[in-house]
């Protein structure tokens, strides 16, 4: 059981890593005139930039979670 929660512990943080990264990409990737926001609302690059945080957020309380019931199991 422990071996299983440590493999999904290492999934989360890698999903966690990628939004991280893919997140910094579109953060850098962003122009002047994106960060204009017109009579439309928010930009495509701000709404990808906020999606990827919430995900990055999402991912990091699932590998807590995860860690937090390898530790509960591992007492017993």
């Amino acid at each position: 059981m422990s071996t299983f929660l440590v493999i999904l512990i290492v999934l989360a943080m890698a999903a966690t890593l990628f939004a991280l990264i893919k997140g910094i990409v579109t953060f850098l990737r962003t122009t002047e005139a994106d960060l204009r926001a017109g009579p439309d609302g928010p930009s495509v690059s701000s709404k990808q930039q906020n999606k990827m945080m919430s995900a990055r957020i999402a991912f990091q309380a699932v590998a807590i979670l995860l860690v937090a019931l390898l530790l509960l199991i591992s007492r017993h």
